[in-house]
Formats: C-alpha cells, structure tokens, sequence
C-alpha cells in the first residue's frame, strides 16, 4: 500500500480495519523502512553494460527539513542499453537542481560503471548542459523539443496567434534536418516581422533540438523529447501527491526509488523498446564511407 502512494495514517487505518488489532504509525514506518537496505542496493548496483543512450530529468517533491517545507529536487536517469530495453540507472535526492548537484549525479553513474554513453537527452538547464559536456565528454545532446516548445510561449505576446506555434511544432515531425531547416526558413520568413523576439530566440536555440536527426529514423519519435521519462513523472506525482508533504528527506527517496524499482521491473518485462540493431548498422555504415 505505501509503494501504492498510501499514506502511512491510511495504511494504519486499513490494517486496524482488516485484522482488528492497533497499529501504531510508528511500526508501520518501521516496516516500511526495511526497504531502504533492498532500494539502496539497486540504485548502488554496477553497470556493467554500455547505454548508449540517456534520458535525464528532474522534478521536485516537498519535504520537512529542520520543521521547515522545502522543495527538493529529484533526479532521475534512464538509459537504453544494446539490448534495447530501458532501465532505471539512478534516482537521488538534491537540494535544488543546480551543476554541483548534476554533476554529482552524473559522476556517481560513471563511478558505477555507466560508459558507453553517445546520446543524452535533457531540457536546458544551464548546471545540467554544463555536467553533461564536463561529464560525458564527447556525446551528442539533444534539447528536449517539448521543453523548448514551452520556453517560446516567454518570446511570445500574451494574445499571439497560436498558429506560430504550431508550425514551429510540426518541424518536428521531418524525417530529416535537411526538410525541418527548410521548414524552419519559410517560417522565419513568414514571422519574423511580426514576432521578432521568438524568431530571434529560435534562430538561435532551435539547432539544439535538432540532434536527433543524427539517430535512425525509427529512434526519432521516442529520443528527441524526455517524454518518455516524463511519463514516470507523471506516475510519480500521482502517488506522492497522496503524502503531499514528506516528513523527511529518507521518507521522500524510499518511495520514488521502489517507484522507480517498480518501473525497471515492469521495462524488463516489456517488449524492447527500441530497435537498437538499427543504430549499430548506422554506425558500421558511416566508418565504412569514413574508410
């Protein structure tokens, strides 16, 4: 029942209810507490395996420190291994999401053995592009084009036309860079004298959203977003919004962490989630026209 995102005061009541006998809420944290060792033990686990790509992301969760509520950044890292299925690689708790917190975060994966690593997908934190380039040196980044998408409502007037927008969106649906930098032009054309500030500001961000013109075709829709990461999110929100506030920091990482425990579990059984044969024969491909 807490995995499920019960509170503790409600799993006390229903165990009251289901076996007539008292619980304090205190044996019931007791018990609950016996998963850290199981939890800690899999987010400490080695990766021995390359993943070539990365999904990272945060989202924050309201905890009780020093009987003060402060919000708490949660960091979160996906990746995609040759076996192409995904895998929780890593969840911890920060005070804030800043680069020293990133680029702990990304050292301790390394420290685990994370390598391999080609593609990493984000939005644009300025701590965590700059973790990213310090850290995995040498990997392609791919600015989340949802997130850039919401970051051009600030360029535009409160009463524009929404038109705009949504043709900006549909570059995204090119099969290549050559068809979106083409769409891009005309769209440019077409707005740049009545919004100049978003023209502007696309003009000079949208390119990193284009990296994932880089992967497969087929990979395009799943690796140029953290959508996929967003949708466990999602997940995560709907069971701590029944805590809403955690009581302490321990209390907060227990939960997301058998959350995240959970979703691997349910990955490994899924189908693969990507064809990652389709990346190798691209890369064969390109060292046979280098040579």
């Amino acid at each position: 029942m807490y995995v499920q995102g019960v509170s503790t005061r409600k799993v006390k009541a229903i165990t009251e209810e289901l076996v007539g006998h008292s619980f304090s809420a205190s044996s019931i944290s007791a018990i609950v507490k016996r998963l850290d060792a199981e939890l800690e033990r899999f987010m400490a686990r080695q990766l021995s395996e390359p993943f070539p790509y990365l999904i990272v992301d945060a989202r924050y969760e309201k905890v009780r420190i020093d009987h003060v509520i402060r919000d708490q950044a949660v960091l979160i890292a996906i990746g995609i291994g040759w076996d192409s299925r995904r895998q929780v690689l890593g969840i911890e708790l920060a005070h804030r999401e800043s680069g020293p917190s990133w680029s702990g975060f990304l050292k301790g994966l390394k420290e685990r053995g994370l390598h391999g690593v080609e593609y990493v997908v984000s939005d644009d934190h300025e701590g965590l592009v700059k973790a990213i380039r310090e850290t995995l040196t040498g990997v392609l980044w791919q600015r989340c084009y949802v997130h850039f998408l919401r970051n051009a409502l600030d360029h535009l007037p409160r009463k524009g036309d929404g038109e705009c927008l949504q043709e900006l969106r549909w570059m995204y649906d090119r099969r290549s860079a050559r068809e979106a930098k083409s769409d891009l032009a005309a769209w440019i054309k077409k707005w740049g004298g009545r919004y100049a500030k978003l023209v502007d500001w696309v003009e000079e961000n949208i390119e990193q959203t284009f990296t994932y013109f880089a992967l497969p075709p087929l990979h395009h829709k799943h690796m140029k977003s953290t959508s996929m990461l967003e949708r466990f999110n999602e997940e995560i929100k709907r069971r701590t919004r029944v805590v809403r506030i955690f009581p302490n920091e321990a209390s907060c990482l227990r939960l997301i962490r058998a959350l995240g425990v959970e979703r691997h579990e349910l990955w490994q059984e899924d189908a693969r989630y990507l064809n990652m044969g389709l990346l190798a024969g691209q890369k064969k491909e390109a060292l046979k026209v280098a040579a």
